[in-house]
């Protein structure tokens, strides 16, 4: 395909409430979006790097800077024939991984609405609809937390999420089994524990967890490993996955038994892909992580849980639990059971608000491709 100009934005959303992980509490998020023209065709991407590098090393202004001064450059100058040349168009930049899905995911797109099918069957995709879970902060009291689930329960989803650190695990849990013994329940640490809190850890089999995601470092195979040894709960790996080498090194050694695919933390849909068929091959389920995108990256995120060995719920829920407004029409919503239908229009199967979008940019470059001809 032939590119004409690529457009980076900076837009400022707030959340509709604060959420708080191990790691910190975030409010508003700046993110940034690219968008693609190509023979009369617009593609959209969504970098979910976020303002601090407490999750990964990335942030939006890392990405932008990348983006603008190497990854836009090459890709402009590339003419890629489908959005798996990507990777081989941004291989010289070592990392920024964000920043590489944000245009790779655009060119996916691009390719869907060109080829005129949905971007979910360009994918590989099978489902027709997806099983949604969702994920819910760590709460200022016991009670907040508990009516945060007991909302979110009623809305339909089938999998509860609870993010944890140390001094908000255990007693957490046993307040939730109380109340709902039954429900599917899993719990995400984001890193916060380390080997000499494994006794503790390995109390978190008392709860009937589907998971627990992340416990250790971000880095880490070896003692994950060592921390599954002692565990009846599944771990499931989220930040030590960086792309399909890394899964297949995590399922070698037996430091988990899910993953979870975030687009963005492994570079696009490419490696996404190839994160999934490997852990599909070795009999082990993944499922769709999410990172407050808007309804853009929402709607890839959509694209991807399609796969057939996306097992699991995930945490591809409604636009309303996030934005009082999104930026695509219409927004995603979840069903009564928990789940999404995939779109079956072409290419995303959402329209963007431009207009929305326009109001909401706070920074704005654009690269065209004559400058690199």
């Amino acid at each position: 395909m032939k590119i004409d100009a690529i457009v980076l934005r900076e837009i400022r959303m707030p959340l509709v409430q604060p959420f708080q992980t191990s790691f910190g509490t975030t409010t508003d998020r700046r993110i940034m979006l690219v968008e693609i023209k190509a023979e009369g065709f617009i593609g959209w991407g969504e970098c979910v790097a976020g303002e601090h590098p407490y999750f990964s090393d990335e942030t939006i202004d890392t990405a932008w800077l990348v983006t603008a001064q190497e990854l836009a450059p090459a890709l402009a100058s590339a003419d890629p024939e489908h959005g798996g040349k990507c990777p081989g168009i941004f291989r010289q930049v070592r990392g920024h991984r964000m920043a590489k899905a944000a245009l790779e995911n655009a060119i996916w797109d691009l390719e869907a609405q060109m080829r005129g099918i949905p971007l979910a069957e360009l994918l590989g995709g099978i489902r027709e609809v997806i099983p949604c879970g969702v994920s819910i902060g760590i709460q200022s009291t016991m009670e907040k937390q508990l009516s945060e689930i007991e909302k979110e329960l009623a809305a339909g989803y089938q999998r509860i999420k609870l993010k944890c650190k140390p001094g908000w695990d255990v007693k957490m849990f046993e307040a939730v089994r109380t109340r709902w013994p039954n429900i599917t329940l899993s719990c995400d640490a984001n890193s916060a524990y380390r080997m000499n809190d494994i006794e503790h850890l390995v109390s978190f089999d008392d709860f009937d967890l589907l998971m627990i995601e992340q416990p250790l470092w971000s880095d880490d195979f070896y003692f994950h490993s060592l921390l599954q040894k002692r565990l009846d709960t599944a771990i499931c790996l989220d930040e030590s996955i960086r792309n399909r080498r890394d899964a297949l090194a995590a399922i070698e050694m037996e430091s988990c038994r899910i993953i979870n695919i975030k687009n963005g933390r492994v570079g696009g849909f490419s490696e996404a892909i190839a994160v999934h068929n490997a852990a599909e091959e070795r009999g082990i389920p993944v499922w769709c992580g999410g990172m407050l995108e808007t309804g853009i990256g929402r709607s890839h995120n959509i694209a991807l849980s399609s796969l057939e060995n996306f097992l699991l719920p995930g945490d591809v829920s409604a636009s309303k639990r996030y934005w009082k407004e999104d930026i695509i029409e219409p927004e995603v919503t979840v069903s009564s059971k928990g789940e999404i239908t995939v779109p079956q229009s072409i290419g995303r199967g959402f329209g963007v608000r431009e207009d929305l979008i326009k109001q909401l940019t706070v920074r704005k470059e654009e690269i065209r491709a004559l400058a690199f001809a």
